[in-house]
């Protein structure tokens, strides 16, 4: 089983930058479709964006598009999450999740993923 570890996370001010890196041991990440989600206070966890595990086809939650965008690098086993133009509203936790299984599953609840990570805190203030 792939275990994952998220990195990058951090305080920004709001329309700052920051990459988040999810990085992949125990095995290859490269047959894994691999989705950012997040989850606020009081919120439910949500879908930012996902990836294929080709890299081919991506999806973006409608309040990330053109702000965000993942990105994998397969030769060092990581996914990353370049998130632009930050707003207040993007903070929460963000985790990431691999799933070897059909790409569907990852895009909607319950989120369907064979490994998930710990987590990295992102806060955008004002």
């Amino acid at each position: 089983q792939v275990q994952l570890a998220e990195s990058g996370g951090g305080l920004v001010q709001a329309g700052g930058s920051l990459r988040l890196s999810c990085t992949a041991s125990g095995r290859s990440l490269n047959t894994y479709a691999v989705g950012w989600f997040r989850q606020a206070p009081g919120k439910e966890r949500e879908l930012v964006a996902a990836i294929t595990w080709s890299g081919y086809t991506t999806n973006y939650a409608d309040s990330v598009k053109g702000r965000f965008a993942i990105s994998r690098d397969n030769a060092k086993n990581t996914v990353y999450l370049q998130m632009n133009s930050l707003k207040p509203e993007d903070t929460g936790v963000y985790y990431c999740a691999a799933g070897r299984r059909s790409y569907g599953p990852l895009l909607k609840p319950p989120y369907e993923a064979d490994s998930w990570g710990q987590g990295t805190q992102v806060t955008v203030s004002s």
